[in-house]
């Protein structure tokens, strides 16, 4: 572990977990706003990629084709296929794990090869985090996944479309009504950076909030990439959702200034700033942003309000695939809702139906 708060000014905790003999990235990230919080966060994250290297799941050999003999459910996550695979055969026989469509409370079997995460040998499928998420129970660790495909989804929706139309989705942070929220951008900007967020919350109407960070002003001339930040949140909170864009926002930024993350080539080091994302540091907050108050409840209540919201939308199956040996005090799970969107990646197929239908019809 390191503590990594300490190289930049801003001063938003920021710890590091290094794990030598990882088998996708050697080094995991975590932010907080207590170094207790940002320290376990990077734990975490590292502890979910060890896990999803070799994943404890009970497997069933068999063919599509063998499954619906059966009468038994399953998807192919064809929509996760990598680039230049081919897709499951119905006759073909593959590894299957038994998940759980939390739409439907019902088991549906899933190829196991979808949530490992291990960069030493071939998969057909694009390899990825998304989804991959850890809690101190099994109901937060799938909150957690869920989650993030929200969020995930609704960044790829929020790039879909004009400039223009992103520009009108920032938003000012002091509607929000939160002291910690507030304490967050006071930091970013007595450090001498701007940051603008930007409400990206879908039709599915859980709250996403994307942050955009960088030099102020003049500094901005000539930035080059690696120098403007952002981060993403989603949660049933609009504040939290704000507070994990802030908070990730400073962890990427600290990822570029400690150059902690092996799977980053030097030439993005030299590459200058997209001109869009730095004309979005001088976006004008456009009015005010209503705020739902939460219903009070804990993770498995919050977990239950989540899933209603993708059932109401038609938006399923929601497949939670436990990854993790019982023997372990903690759970990870694998999330998978196919009909959500995916972030950028080396996949066979780039968009999905929501994307494509914004992109039409918007």
């Amino acid at each position: 572990m390191a503590r990594h708060t300490g190289l930049d000014y801003i001063g938003i905790p920021v710890w590091c977990a290094y794990i030598p003999n990882g088998r996708s990235i050697a080094i995991s990230q975590g932010k907080g706003l207590s170094d207790d919080d940002a320290k376990v966060s990077a734990i975490m994250e590292a502890l979910e990629r060890v896990v999803a290297n070799a994943p404890s799941v009970p497997v069933r050999r068999a063919s599509a084709r063998n499954l619906s003999a059966d009468s038994l459910a399953f998807h192919s996550l064809s929509c996760l296929i990598g680039r230049h695979q081919r897709e499951i055969d119905p006759d073909e026989e593959v590894d299957w794990g038994l998940g759980c469509d939390l739409l439907t409370n019902r088991t549906v079997y899933v190829p196991v090869d979808a949530a490992v995460l291990d960069r030493t040998r071939r998969n057909r499928f694009w390899m990825s985090s998304d989804g991959l998420a850890s809690g101190n129970t099994l109901d937060e660790a799938i909150l957690h996944g869920v989650l993030e495909r929200i969020e995930r989804d609704a960044y790829c929706l929020w790039q879909i479309g004009s400039e223009d139309s992103r520009l009108a989705s920032c938003i000012d942070p002091t509607c929000i009504n939160d002291p910690v929220l507030d304490g967050l951008i006071a930091r970013v900007e007595g450090a001498g950076l701007d940051i603008r967020l930007f409400n990206m919350t879908t039709g599915l109407g859980v709250p996403s909030i994307t942050a955009v960070m960088g030099a102020r002003g003049p500094y901005r001339q000539g930035a080059r990439f690696v120098e403007i930040t952002g981060g993403s949140g989603a949660h049933l909170s609009m504040a939290r959702a704000a507070i994990r864009a802030v908070t990730e926002a400073v962890q990427s930024r600290m990822t570029y200034i400690s150059g902690a993350r092996d799977d980053i080539p030097a030439e993005l080091f030299r590459m200058p700033a997209p001109a869009e994302t730095l004309r979005s540091l001088d976006a004008v907050p456009n009015g005010r942003v209503t705020v739902t108050p939460v219903q009070p409840g804990g993770v498995t209540d919050h977990l239950r309000m989540v899933v209603e919201a993708l059932r109401a939308h038609n938006v399923g199956p929601a497949i939670a695939l436990p990854l993790a040996p019982q023997s372990l005090p903690f759970h990870v799970v694998k999330v998978f809702v196919p009909a959500l969107e995916n972030p950028a990646g080396a996949r066979q197929f780039t968009f999905g139906p929501r994307s494509l239908a914004k992109a039409i019809f918007s």
